[in-house]
Order: structure tokens, then sequence, then C-alpha cells
């Protein structure tokens, strides 16, 4: 690796994710700045751009870091910005507010988060894009899955994610089968609580258990046997690399964002929104052991990826590039 730089080079990385949040966007945010901090970087993490002097700044969400990034440019068009795409910028957002496409017209380099994401840059912008996988260090011991099939589902509860596609698929399930569900996050609204709450009482195999810590998340990731991801849109989701770095099978919705982290030769996908689909892949999971095994060896083959030391030297060559001066 090249050097590091001097200890007085200031970055400034801007999510709208607010402190002390389990969002992906404030975990990656985070995640950065200590990987910057090790590399000799002093580093703050903001909601919005505070107007301090900073050699460069790194922004998450070109939509909604869209004003931080235009008033750090007329003040330092000179000085590098790094815009990190999220999956509503990419998916939904592009399409909709023009924002998006002048935060990645300014930005110096466009990263995303897996490399299905490239297709969706317009053509004119892909020269300065670049994949940088997010990384996952596990602490958490080994842990002995339980007698039932444990599925674990990570995510707030909002439209994006589809939350109650595994709710829907249980009733679909051979009624001996030994699948029980934990929905872990926040639901962003009442209704989204209402609902969890109808179907934790309702359903014998489902409980929604609410917003935990990331590591009690990440302990009771690890005592799962599959990871269910039912999203309608993702940039590149945490919570599978997570499950990569744990060895944990993951059943996922045939999205970009999926793809891009599982890759397009991988078992598990089924149609967004399918719950019969769904509930398929889960039987199939917990009674052909073949195919489990097949998912795992899937999951394994790509830990790689997801390795501290990788995603650390795509920063440090990201910095060195743009900081060059």
């Amino acid at each position: 690796m090249s050097s590091g730089p001097n200890i007085k080079s200031h970055i400034e990385i801007v999510t709208p994710a607010p402190s002390g949040s389990l969002h992906g966007n404030r975990i990656t945010a985070l995640r950065w700045q200590d990987f910057l901090a090790k590399l000799g970087y002093t580093v703050v993490v903001t909601e919005s751009w505070s107007g301090d002097d900073a050699a460069m700044l790194v922004a998450l969400h070109a939509y909604r870091s869209h004003s931080s990034i235009m008033a750090f440019h007329e003040r330092y068009p000179s000085r590098p910005i790094a815009l990190v795409l999220t999956g509503t910028d990419l998916y939904r957002d592009i399409a909709d507010h023009v924002e998006v496409l002048h935060s990645m017209e300014v930005a110096d380099q466009l990263i995303v988060l897996q490399s299905s994401a490239l297709d969706s840059i317009p053509a004119h912008l892909r020269h300065k894009a670049r994949v940088i996988y997010q990384s996952v260090r596990v602490d958490v011991p080994d842990q002995v899955p339980s007698a039932d099939f444990q599925v674990t589902v990570i995510g707030h509860l909002r439209d994006e994610k589809d939350p109650f596609c595994i709710a829907r698929s249980l009733p679909l399930l051979p009624f001996n089968s030994k699948i029980s569900v934990l929905h872990l996050g926040m639901a962003m609204n009442e209704q989204m609580e209402r609902t969890a709450k109808v179907y934790s009482e309702t359903l014998e195999r489902y409980q929604w258990i609410g917003e935990l810590s990331h590591a009690d998340t990440l302990k009771m990731l690890s005592q799962s046997r599959l990871m269910v991801i039912s999203s309608r849109m993702e940039g590149g989701a945490h919570v599978v690399s997570e499950a990569i770095a744990l060895g944990v099978p993951v059943i996922a919705s045939d999205i970009p964002g999926n793809r891009g982290l599982l890759g397009d030769d991988y078992l598990g996908y089924y149609p967004v929104g399918n719950e019969a689909a769904l509930a398929s892949l889960l039987s199939h999971a917990e009674t052909m052991p073949d195919f489990y095994s097949a998912l795992k060896n899937q999951i394994d083959i790509r830990r790689d990826l997801v390795s501290p030391e990788r995603e650390m030297q795509s920063i440090q060559e990201l910095m060195v590039e743009l900081l060059k001066d």
C-alpha cells in the first residue's frame, strides 16, 4: 500500500442518517471514519456539511446530501467530492429528482456498494464510478443454531423493504415445518407498527422484535439458519455483507442490489413480492440438505469480498487518487 497522508488532512463525511441510528448509511459513514482515521486522516461525520474547512467531502446519498455537496463545491470548487450512491438514489430518485444527477455530475468520484449498480449510472458518468464493497469484522463467537429452523429478517419496516413478504409466506409453508421468523428493525410509521404487531399476534411462526443494538443484531443473525432480504430496492445492503461474513445463507429478492453482492448464479433468489416463491425457497432450504449446502457454499466463497482489509485498501486507493495534489 502507499504511505498514508499528512495527519492534518481533514475530511468531512456527510450522511443524512442521524447520529445514534442504525440506518445503513450511518453505519457506512462510521466505518469509513474508522478506516480513514487508521490511514492518518482527521475525520468528522455530520448530517449536513458543517461549513468547516476540509480537504475533501465524502457524501452519502446524492439526493438528500445535495445541498451539502453544492455548498462545499461552491466554497471549494477545486477540492474533491466523493459521492456514495444509495439504492434509492439509483433505483428510484434519479428518475424523479434532478438533484441526484446534479450531485453525480459535480462529484469527482461515484462510489457504489455492489457491481450491478454500475449499470444504473448514466453512461456519461460511468468513467468516474467504482465499486467499494462494504466490509464486516465479525467478533461474535460461533453459535450453535437452535433445534428449530430460525430465519432472521433485518431491516427497518418501510415500503422499500417489502417487510411483510416473509409474514405473507409463512401460512404457505407445510404444516410440519419448524421454521420460525425473528423480524428485527424499527417500524418507520404507525401503520407498519400495527401490521407487525398483528402478524406477531396471529402467526405462530413470526415474531417482530423491533430495533436491537448492532452487536445484538449480529449475534441473532449468527444463530440463524437463514437470513431473508425482501427489499424492492437496495444499493447494496450491509446486512447481506454481514450474512456473508458470518456464513449465513441468504434468501433474497431478485433485484440488482442483491445480485451485485451475491452473484448472478446465486441459487437463493425469488421474484420481488412473490410470497409463494419465497415460501418454496424457505421450504427447500429447510428440507433439502443439498440445496442448503449449495447456498452455504456460495455464501462462503464470497467472504473475501467483505473483508475489512479489502475495503480499507479500496478506500486508501480512492484517497490517494483524489488527494494526489
